[in-house]
């Protein structure tokens, strides 16, 4: 069968038994689910011998020594899966299979106090249960021609994972990505020896060691796993999921106090050690092990364990060890309370062998970018060096909210690593890889970020492509100075109707300051000559700035990673992003995450206009504005809204928009706002509901002169747009000439 069509049948088996889910929690759940892939599969593989011992007539098939022989799970009769089967229609059946449970854990004490216990709570519904039954009883089929073994190893396994993804922080907490785990494996290459995880969650790095060492015709008996989990239902996950595999869980084990308060393996020395322990983790227990034997470097501190995690696992690694670890991209570059360090005493004892920078989005549990530590005891041909491999900008995009390593981009990675190694076919790669010696790391104070020493990716440096990308500036130069031409003319016709005792021929309308005076001079020509009295001109009358608005929006700085719901890629504009936006895109706006409801209710639209309401001093107050036309939006990679220190004014009809921007522009430049802020030192804040809400303006009884006044001001300041293109245009011609010369690849005569 073809890897794609046993995806498919994972696929397919997950998303029926979701949608018996119902009401229950997805924490919840996947115990309910797992717990009957793995009865289903203890019964296949007791059933397969169960037939061959009866068919034998000197054997027994319920003789319990014949099953511990052949390491297989001997299976009472009322906890076999035809049993369950039969009674699945019944309502009794949740207590059915809590007995068959504990009747398991009766027979086989490896799995005493580990499977769930939980079909016969209220809150499951038993016919949806009798369902769930009926569902995985169909294995059968699938199971015709594979082992069933590697069948329900991979069910449960792609399970373990999807009940991650819909966990979502939750989830990091007993899963670590297939890829990573795959990547860790292969590049570590556990043949033989002892395995050891300190923080083994669901058990993944045991059950990918398995894999590597059957793929590569390798023993399994030759390698002996040792792991510890604080987390007990997450233990209970992992003893299943290796029972699964027929991986021996013997010294995988469980207390509540964890591997750094009660080490379950105080005396183990490991061959390979792989982990993923939690991120940034605090208060772990420092001020009680001050003295402890494991910190040979220095006491870590209690704010941060990622340094205890590293040099509790050296403290285990054997002398000929090696080990991977993933830890967050702040442990290459922390010097807080003492973490520079702890790194620069790893660097200097030659123990870091190879960092691996990886993409963002690949956890379940956080978007922190993050890294491979790989550490050895022996170095062999790389002595004070070390390898340094940047693969952030690896992987696909699997869904909305995480990303995704190839098996391809996985090869190259282990293969870069392992001709490093080996001293053959290896070369540095600029942007990709780089073997340093450790006086390099000296000169940068021992931050172990790849990108420091691998540099950017060089850009092709075909002459063609060069004369191309010129072309291509050239080409957007002349369109935006013949477009900028034909505005010139829309302008001069426009305001000499409006005013025609000007001479605005003479005027330059290249320069954006001339434009937004000009825009400035036709808005107070306009609506802002008339001072507000009671003798109101004709044809105009007084009105509410909100008279114009349909609403006012709080905008969100959401989360800098993908957090739980926050999960929505968005540029979020700030006060000081609001000028830049004049001349384009800002480069200096933050991307954030958002929830997708609030960026529902707060993504900026054509017509909408940015105000700054906090952020103001005593010489410079709030209300700096922007206009959000198509082109801004156009020229944005994601949705935009602003941060909560702004407001979005969204005008009531879009004829109001320049109106409204005009005016907001107008009273900013003319320091009005300060009349409108509160506090009276540090930050200001502009109170815009009462300006909107009690500011007067006069405007004509005409709708139609605003209306007018949008069009008027849609080419000035379009005019304004295009000669900031020109001007970026003109930049990047520029930016891109001096790169070849200063690179020394541009001679005269190619010019």
């Amino acid at each position: 069968m073809s890897e794609t069509k046993k995806s498919t049948f994972e696929q397919q088996l997950f998303k029926a038994a979701d949608k018996l889910r119902k009401n229950i929690d997805a924490a919840e759940y996947k115990y309910v689910v797992l717990g009957l892939v793995f009865i289903k599969y203890i019964s296949e593989t007791f059933n397969e011998l169960y037939e061959k011992l009866e068919a034998d007539k000197y054997s027994d098939p319920e003789d319990r020594d014949e099953y511990l022989a052949e390491n297989v799970f001997f299976v009472p009769e009322i906890a076999r899966w035809s049993h369950i089967h039969n009674n699945a229609k019944l309502p009794s059946i949740g207590e059915t299979i809590d007995e068959a449970m504990e009747a398991i854990e009766k027979e086989n004490k490896e799995l005493k106090n580990v499977l769930p216990k939980v079909y016969g709570k209220a809150n499951l519904d038993k016919a949806s249960l009798g369902q769930l039954i009926d569902l995985i009883s169909n294995t059968e089929l699938q199971a015709e021609n594979e082992k069933s073994k590697d069948l329900f190893g991979r069910v449960y396994e792609y399970f373990l994972g999807e009940f991650a993804n819909a966990e979502g922080k939750k989830g990091g907490q007993f899963y670590t990505p297939k890829a990573i785990v795959k990547l860790m494996v292969e590049m570590i290459e556990p043949y033989k020896g002892r395995v050891y995880d300190p923080a083994c969650g669901s058990g993944g790095m045991f059950v990918m060691s398995e894999k590597f060492v059957t793929e590569h015709q390798g023993n399994i008996s030759d390698i002996t796993v040792y792991g510890q989990e604080s987390n007990q239902t997450t233990w209970k996950l992992s003893k299943m999921n290796l029972a699964i595999r027929n991986i021996n869980s013997q010294f995988v084990s469980w207390n509540t106090e964890g591997s750094f308060l009660k080490d379950a393996h105080p005396d183990l020395k490991a061959d390979f050690i792989l982990a993923n322990p939690p991120f940034n983790q605090k208060d772990w227990g420092i001020d009680i092990l001050q003295d402890d034997a494991r910190w040979k470097f220095g006491v870590p501190p209690n704010a941060n364990a990622n340094y205890g995690w590293m040099m509790h696992m050296l403290y285990h690694l054997a002398p000929k060890g090696v080990m991977a670890t993933v830890l967050s991209n702040g442990s290459l570059s922390s010097n807080t309370s003492g973490e520079g360090d702890l790194r620069q005493r790893m660097v200097e004892e030659d123990l870091v062998e190879c960092i691996v920078a990886l993409p963002k989005q690949l956890f379940y549990n956080t978007g922190i970018p993050a890294c491979i530590w790989y550490l050895r005891r022996e170095k062999a041909n790389h002595s004070k060096e070390v390898l340094f491999i940047d693969a952030s900008e690896m992987g696909y995009q699997k869904n909305k909210a995480h990303k995704d390593l190839t098996d391809e981009e996985i090869n190259i990675l282990t293969l870069t690593y392992h001709n490093w190694r080996k001293g053959i076919k290896y070369e540095n790669v600029k942007g990709y890889c780089k073997s340093t010696s450790i006086e390099e790391i000296r000169k940068h104070k021992y931050v172990l970020t790849p990108g420091r020493y691998v540099g950017l990716k060089d850009e092709e440096e075909d002459s063609i492509l060069f004369k191309d990308k010129m072309l291509v500036f050239s080409k957007f130069l002349i369109q935006n100075t013949e477009h900028s031409e034909k505005l010139d003319t829309e302008i001069i016709n426009v305001l000499t109707k409006k005013f025609p005792n000007q001479n605005w021929s003479k005027i330059n309308f290249n320069s954006n300051k001339v434009m937004e005076n000009i825009a400035q001079t036709v808005f107070k020509e306009w609506f802002g000559k008339y001072q507000i009295s009671d003798d109101i001109p004709v044809g105009w009358r007084k009105a509410k700035i909100n008279d114009f608005v349909e609403v006012s929006l709080g905008g969100d700085y959401g989360k800098e990673t993908i957090e739980g719901d926050y999960t929505e890629k968005t540029i979020c504009l700030r006060g000081t992003d609001l000028p830049d936006m004049k001349t384009g895109m800002p480069e200096r706006a933050p991307i954030r995450y958002l929830k997708a409801s609030k960026l529902e209710k707060c993504k900026l639209k054509k017509g909408d206009i940015v105000i700054e309401i906090s952020g103001g001093t005593e010489d410079q107050s709030t209300g700096r504005v922007i206009y959000i036309n198509e082109k801004i939006l156009n020229n944005a990679k994601y949705p935009m809204t602003c941060v909560n220190f702004c407001r979005i004014i969204r005008p009531l009809k879009l004829e109001y928009s320049y109106f409204l921007y005009s005016l907001f522009d107008y009273l900013y430049t003319r320091k009005v706002f300060f009349n409108w802020e509160n506090g009276t030192t540090g930050i200001k804040n502009l109170n815009l509901n009462a300006l909107l809400e009690i500011f007067d303006l006069l405007v004509p009884q005409d709708e139609e002169l605003i209306t007018e006044f949008d069009k008027i001001a849609y080419v000035i300041f379009n005019k304004i747009q295009t000669n900031n293109a020109q001007s970026q245009s003109l930049g990047k011609m520029s930016e891109t000439l001096l790169t070849k010369i200063y690179d020394h690849s541009l001679r005269l005569n190619n010019l």
